[in-house]
């Protein structure tokens, strides 16, 4: 279905900030939805946000008012600024068009308390 690589994890501490990146083709990104999703330990797979081919944009509501998702059209890349992180945001982010099955490896965020 395409490459999709995903960057930008890593570790801080709760009430930080982090900004993951995600590059993939013109030819996938001018044509889809995309959207982040993350998987905690032990937990299923969750839609954090998505965002439209005209921008709009739709979030869990356990990340609404400090997540924000957006598209740099010159750079075929999504972002995720994500601030005022919370342990309970731990996990592994990736980013996909949503109707697509295969997953990219995914970036992993761990934010301690």
């Amino acid at each position: 279905q395409g490459q999709l690589v995903e960057s930008g994890g890593g570790l801080v501490q709760a009430g930080g900030s982090l900004r993951l990146s995600c590059a993939t083709s013109r030819s996938i990104f001018s044509r889809n939805t995309m959207a982040w999703y993350r998987q905690a330990p032990g937990k299923q797979r969750e839609l954090v946000a998505s965002i439209t081919i005209g921008g709009n944009t739709n979030y869990a509501n356990s990340v609404k008012g400090r997540f924000t998702i957006s598209r740099d059209n010159a750079k075929n890349t999504v972002f995720l600024q994500m601030n005022s992180l919370k342990p309970e945001d731990t996990g592994v982010y990736y980013c996909k068009p949503p109707p697509w099955s295969s997953w990219g490896q995914g970036t992993q965020v761990t934010v301690s308390s």
